[in-house]
């Protein structure tokens, strides 16, 4: 009688557990393309949301890393001798970028996000756009920001890069959630 009791307890907890496993793998996408989460971030915001999304698609995560980090006072808005408001009213301003050098040859889709600056991304972002072979790649932008929407930085993207493919962005000012069930919808 025991050994049945213990058999039907192990039937019992090897199925509870097949299904947790199978709900844990239902709120991933699993997709056919290779995806590249791309992303600048210097306040950590943006960075939240290309991590729930690389973690929702099961993408690479890939920081745009300016070769000179940006210091609080060189984010000051108000201050118009710093640094992030001499690139960006300069508008061929293009920031030496660091970081690990990327072979965008090995995916189909770019997630591309960045905080919005001055109603458009970040120059580094543009420097980077410029330096990577786009062709055949699908780039779909997304972006924070406090107040702005991404439709000028979109607009401007567009424009600056017309031979780029470009999927409809999304400003992501939610939670990660929102982020990573945006980034299932867009895959699909």
């Amino acid at each position: 009688m025991k050994q049945i009791i213990f058999i039907f307890m192990s039937l019992l907890c090897f199925s509870c557990s097949s299904k947790a496993q199978n709900q844990t793998a239902d709120t991933n996408v699993q997709s056919d393309k290779k995806i590249l989460v791309a992303y600048f971030s210097c306040t950590g915001t943006t960075e939240k949301a290309a991590d729930a999304i690389a973690k929702t698609v099961g993408g690479k995560l890939y920081r745009i890393t300016p070769a000179m980090a940006y210091t609080l006072a060189d984010l000051d808005w108000n201050n118009k001798s710093s640094r992030s408001s001499i690139e960006m009213t300069t508008e061929n301003s293009r920031p030496e970028l660091g970081g690990e050098a990327l072979e965008l040859k090995d995916y189909d889709v770019v997630f591309l996000g960045y905080p919005i600056w001055w109603n458009l991304c970040p120059r580094p972002v543009n420097t980077f756009l410029e330096k990577y072979d786009f062709s055949g790649k699908t780039v779909i932008p997304f972006a924070t920001s406090r107040g702005s929407s991404i439709t000028n930085s979109v607009k401007q993207l567009k424009k600056l890069y017309p031979k780029i493919t470009w999927g409809e962005g999304r400003l992501l000012n939610g939670s990660v959630k929102q982020a990573g069930e945006w980034a299932k919808q867009v895959i699909r």
